[in-house]
């Protein structure tokens, strides 16, 4: 990390923007003492000046790192063109993002949000839709696993399977079943012909990185199929490239009705995606569900880029192999230290079980410059963009284990 030492007008405009936050705020961020002013590559700097590698990337937002050129200038130069038109009229991107989107997914039909929480809620609509046309006429009931994140409005926070969560707003959206074991067993319990669709996460992000297995997924395929539901599979934070693949589910064989994206689409510019199948295309009629800023002209030329760089730049394949070298690396020093327990993840999207040390893990990595998350508790979250290097991954790997090492040392 390189320092700088705190100016007096540094420490005052710090001191200012938390006052103005505490008092104008409402308090719901636990927010950590630290200060951005700008980003490069796969590095952020602080007000003071000091640099940290960040492998959180905005919660898997920022996939190509801060300030990448491409994303700039059309930022630049759509800025100076048209930012908002309203989907009351047609405008050059959306009809290609629809269609890149599509083909890279295998889906036929697109609808663009501001948002994952927004993608999950038309995502549900779509099922509810589904699930009372035709012959259905009354299926309602939605499934969910338990440890899941959909999002925090009522209806995705319905299928957000974690007390901690629900518990202040009960009751949410009735007919809704949560799934309490991610086993065969359980799906097929949950199931009938009351249901009109299931929504999972390949990997659980928020619950604590654990990919679902395979043999779950293909149930899940199976059994949607048997009783005409809808398999939803939430790509917002592991899709787009992030597993080492374009989606998560391409690692099981298997394929939803409908899936949504947010997070990494547009470069940190709210977006978000429903991509469906032949199954759903005439599903939502004029007038179904809409919204204001979703699918903007700026928003959907940034994901068109965002999604050529990822191209041009392998990126995929970056992700793969330097999510690869990470977990090899954690497995490493988990040898030498116990702190370190079950390593699980797809490409670059890592969780590292450590019990009650993930809390002071994160906070001394924090100290040393090394930007990473604590989920679901006890788990070290790694996310960084897909543009991290084998030598940024080294950095990281060496912060870990001399923060391992002061905690062993502090304790003996």
């Amino acid at each position: 990390m390189k320092t700088k030492k705190s100016t007096p007008n540094g420490l005052k405009e710090i001191e200012k923007l938390k006052k103005l936050e505490e008092k104008y705020l409402f308090q719901n961020y636990k927010r950590t003492e630290l200060y951005l002013s700008h980003g490069e590559g796969a590095y952020v700097y602080d007000l003071e000046g000091r640099r940290y590698l960040d492998f959180l990337a905005g919660i898997s937002v920022n996939s190509l790192g801060y300030n990448h050129p491409r994303i700039v200038d059309i930022i630049d130069n759509q800025g100076k063109k048209l930012i908002h038109s309203s989907n009351l009229f047609y405008h050059q991107y959306q009809g290609l993002l629809a269609k890149k989107l599509t083909e890279i997914s295998g889906m036929s039909r697109a609808f663009f949000a501001n948002s994952g929480t927004e993608a999950i809620e038309a995502a549900m609509k779509i099922a509810r839709s589904y699930g009372k046309s035709g012959k259905r006429k009354g299926k309602t009931k939605i499934l969910s696993l338990n440890n899941s994140f959909h999002g925090r409005t009522f209806g995705a926070l319905s299928i957000t399977a974690q007390e901690k969560y629900q518990a202040p707003f009960l009751p949410l959206v009735p007919d809704v079943e949560i799934i309490e074991e991610t086993t065969v067993t359980a799906l097929k319990k949950a199931f009938s012909d009351d249901v009109c669709a299931l929504v999972l996460e390949p990997v659980q992000g928020e619950g604590g990185v654990f990919p679902v297995k395979a043999a779950f997924m293909r149930a899940a395929r199976e059994l949607c199929d048997r009783y005409d539901a809808l398999l939803i599979f939430d790509e917002i934070q592991c899709g787009l490239g992030r597993t080492g693949k374009w989606f998560g589910f391409e690692y099981f064989d298997v394929r939803p009705d409908v899936i949504t994206l947010a997070k990494s689409l547009a470069a940190g510019y709210p977006l978000g995606a429903v991509l469906g199948n032949k199954k759903v295309a005439g599903v939502l009629k004029p007038g179904d569900h809409g919204t204001t800023f979703g699918g903007g002209p700026l928003a959907c030329r940034l994901a068109l880029e965002v999604i050529s760089v990822i191209e041009d730049e392998g990126l995929i394949a970056n992700a793969k192999k330097q999510g690869d070298y990470l977990v090899k690396g954690i497995r490493a020093i988990g040898k030498r230290f116990a702190a370190v327990g079950e390593v699980r993840g797809m490409g670059l999207m890592i969780g590292t079980e450590m019990g009650s040390d993930a809390k002071e893990v994160f906070n001394r990595l924090l100290g040393k410059g090394i930007i990473a998350n604590v989920t679901h508790d006890t788990v070290l979250r790694l996310i960084p963009p897909l543009v991290i290097t084998k030598n940024q991954c080294d950095e990281f790997l060496e912060m870990l284990y001399a923060v391992l090492g002061n905690i062993e040392s502090s304790r003996a």
